[in-house]
């Protein structure tokens, strides 16, 4: 009695789903086309190309350091005296002299041993890794929506067998009513049928919530704000059949994870920033020009000015600080290269377990329809045995709640299966 609603809602649970559209859709949605509603409507994986862009500008930050920089510069001075030399609190070389001077300065690195080249390599790897995330982020998306998509379907199917129960006992219920009214049934008969035709009714009641709430939970998966109204189009376990080993899908894994990849990219960054970090100690070029006028000056002065030069820094001491930065990023390097391998570890686990999984649920898709065969045949012996008065309620009761949970059951199994198919390809990579 209560296990059949236990049943119902149990299912509900376990198959929490999702479903979304606008509340005006006309006709009926298949998966590629939710996904497609997902990937443009949802605001995680905008953000996520946002960044992605955001990160491509710093390649951009990086590379100026090879190109000149030039700067204009404007200058006034009215001196005074201008036999003057010395002031107080400084010590000028020479008079100044009052005069009004624009003209622009140019610096352009020649060199810097490759500092600047390892810093636009990390910087072009950090954006890489940002790329891999938004891959990453779009099959996350994807995995949510026929996870969501899956479930909705399920618990549909769930909804479908509890109506169909409720329908089959109220024809009982009227059966034994009539049968009751002509003294063939006892009145504990009639009252028991009522009771099961009651809970029934609660269970198609939660199950209808159900769906409801599974359906709000793909509109948010899809990015809508209100759920659908539109039909799902079914979907079969056969069209999606279960590679037979989970080896390939490893290396499948292995090579296009997009998590994996992200912490292959900032791998490398790690190490070419532990390049530029190293480079700090090393001597730096610069090729120095300047030119400008003079409209306003003293006889001292010539109307224009101009000049180039170059400047050699060579660092020789600072107290140890650019051998703590290079030590730090050589170790923070070390470490990122023991995280891809950590990485790919947890990877290939999940690959293997997720094939387990989906293989469990993929092996049950014939077991559960032999049990739907036979709980109906069992139902049909029962009601032929209630019919000639040699079963009791109790026995055909029990024989409906068997072939109720073995339709529930049947539907839990084929979308199980789908479910897990879609986390097996997520966790092979295969949802980028």
């Amino acid at each position: 009695m209560k296990s059949f609603i236990t049943a119902v809602v149990s299912l509900g649970l376990a198959l929490a789903p999702v479903w979304g559209q606008s509340a005006t859709s006309n006709g009926p949605l298949d998966l590629p086309q939710v996904e497609a509603t997902a990937l443009a409507n949802q605001p995680r994986m905008l953000a996520a190309q946002l960044r992605a862009r955001s990160l491509a500008e710093r390649v951009k930050q990086a590379r100026a350091g090879y190109a000149p920089t030039i700067n204009f510069n404007a200058t006034g001075a009215q001196v005074a005296d201008t036999g003057s030399a010395v002031a107080a609190g400084a010590l000028p070389t020479s008079a100044l002299s009052g005069r009004f001077a624009y003209g622009g300065n140019l610096t352009q690195l020649v060199t810097d041993f490759g500092r600047t080249s390892s810093l636009v390599s990390s910087a072009r790897h950090n954006a890489e890794a940002q790329n891999d995330l938004a891959t990453l982020t779009r099959a996350q998306v994807r995995l949510n929506v026929r996870t969501a998509y899956y479930r909705v379907l399920g618990a549909e199917a769930v909804l479908r067998a509890a109506q169909a129960a409720l329908e089959n006992r109220k024809l009982n219920a009227r059966r034994i009513e009539a049968l009751t009214q002509s003294e063939l049934r006892s009145t504990l008969d009639l009252n028991f049928a009522k009771v099961l035709e009651r809970e029934a009714e609660l269970a198609v009641v939660r199950a209808q919530s159900s769906v409801a709430q599974e359906r709000n939970t793909l509109a948010t998966a899809m990015g809508l704000e209100m759920p659908v109204s539109a039909r799902l189009v079914d979907a079969a376990a056969s069209d999606d059949a279960l590679p037979a080993s989970p080896e390939d899908l490893q290396h499948q894994a292995g090579a296009q994870r997009a998590d994996l990849n992200a912490l292959q990219a900032q791998q490398q960054a790690a190490e070419s920033f532990a390049k530029s970090e190293k480079r700090l100690s090393y001597p730096t070029l610069n090729v120095l020009g300047t030119a400008g006028q003079l409209p306003y000056h003293d006889h001292t002065l010539h109307e224009d000015y101009a000049s180039v030069g170059f400047n050699l820094n060579v660092p020789v001491f600072n107290g140890g600080l650019f051998h703590a930065r290079r030590n730090e990023a050589e170790l923070e390097a070390k470490a990122r290269a023991q995280d891809v391998k950590q990485f790919r570890l947890q990877v290939n686990e999940e690959v293997r377990n997720s094939w387990y999984r989906a293989d469990e649920a993929y092996r049950s898709l014939d077991v559960t329809a032999q049990l739907v065969t036979q709980s109906k045949e069992a139902l049909r012996l029962a009601q032929d045995r209630y019919d000639a008065g040699l079963g009791s309620i109790v026995e055909l009761n029990e024989a409906q709640l068997n072939e109720t949970s073995a339709e529930i059951t049947s539907a839990d199994a084929t979308y199980t299966y789908l479910t897990r198919r879609a986390q097996l390809d997520y966790a092979a990579g295969l949802l980028n």
